[in-house]
């Protein structure tokens, strides 16, 4: 069984919040895409929005997450590095 690392988690995130589009993804969609625990899910949430790759928006009680242009940056560079290291074979 292979770990994800938090580098490979945050990727996950992104891409689901970038999937999502304008409108967000809900907390409950994200946690299902990214096979995360609630509390597990909080921490990540809360490094994302603090390094503002990604905005919570709060409506009705609920919390919604919205790709920012940081965070489509930070993934395009996530994938291209991914890109590189398995054409050297590296397991990322």
């Amino acid at each position: 069984m292979t770990y994800r690392t938090s580098v490979q988690i945050v990727a996950d995130l992104l891409s689901a919040a970038e999937q999502s589009g304008m409108e967000g993804i809900k907390t409950t969609s994200l946690l299902t895409k990214a096979n995360l625990s609630h509390s597990r899910l909080s921490k990540f949430i809360a490094n994302l929005t603090g390094a503002e790759l990604i905005n919570r928006i709060e409506f009705d009680g609920r919390h919604t997450f919205v790709i920012t242009p940081k965070g489509r940056q930070y993934l395009e560079s996530y994938k291209r590095f991914s890109s590189l290291a398995e054409s050297f074979g590296l397991d990322m």
